[in-house]
């Protein structure tokens, strides 16, 4: 098992994304402490997913500044935000975006020669990733594994690098209410073990019993010409 080193979290202050459609997210200041897992709650639209995209650095605000283990992703170009995002943000996306007609070890692997080619031993690494979630055929096409299945390669892929922090976005979207908590749980453990802070949009509002913290996004949404936002610790 290879030893994280993982550290930070996430700090947001003085943020505000405006749509087109006359609205807008405005975050006075959040907090996600290093190791901490938080739910980011609402209803569909009100913002969840964008907050997350703006965390991640794949959107930019008109204003403000978001820290993860101390860097501003706001102050970074396009293509040093891209580098950054690769070795210190994981993401567990909705549909998992794997890359069809590659194995789920070269999955994993790609994430790390891409995201952090300056950790040793990537296959190793990759390995180890997969094989703590449970997965043991490394070598069969992702298009062929089952949909739990793929869920552990996206997890192990976001996990791989070390990340400081995991996003994951609407993990339980398309899944049961059984398969649902085993995915989450899932997430969950691996951020754990990496070290990671974790935060996880959703409109499931049984999951705001599994997480300790809920952060209910609506609070953020403001008409695009009103002043002020919502903070949260």
């Amino acid at each position: 098992m290879v030893a994280s080193q993982s550290q930070g979290g996430v700090s947001i202050r003085g943020l505000r994304f405006r749509y087109d459609r006359g609205f807008a997210i405005e975050v006075a200041r959040l907090d996600v402490a290093a190791g901490e897992q938080v739910l980011l709650a609402g209803a569909s639209g009100c913002g969840k997913s964008t907050l997350l995209h703006l965390i991640s650095g794949i959107e930019s605000p008109e204003t403000g500044s978001i820290l993860i283990g101390g860097t501003d992703m706001c102050a970074l170009s396009g293509s040093a935000r891209d580098t950054f995002r690769g070795r210190h943000v994981g993401m567990v996306f909705q549909t998992f975006q794997l890359l069809q007609g590659f194995t789920a070890l070269e999955n994993v692997m790609l994430s790390l020669m891409l995201g952090a080619p300056t950790l040793d031993q990537p296959r190793g690494r990759a390995e180890a990733a997969l094989e703590r979630l449970g997965m043991r055929d490394l070598h069969a096409p992702v298009e062929r594994l089952s949909v739990g299945q793929q869920q552990r390669v996206a997890v192990a892929r976001a996990v791989v690098t070390e990340p400081s922090v995991v996003l994951a976005d609407e993990p339980t979207a398309s899944l049961d209410p059984a398969n649902a908590e085993a995915a989450v749980e899932l997430i969950r453990s691996a951020a754990r073990v990496a070290g990671a802070a974790l935060v996880v949009t959703s409109h499931d509002p049984a999951l705001r019993s599994v997480f300790t913290r809920t952060v209910d996004v609506e609070q953020f949404g403001v008409a695009a010409d009103t002043a002020g936002g919502g903070a949260a610790r």
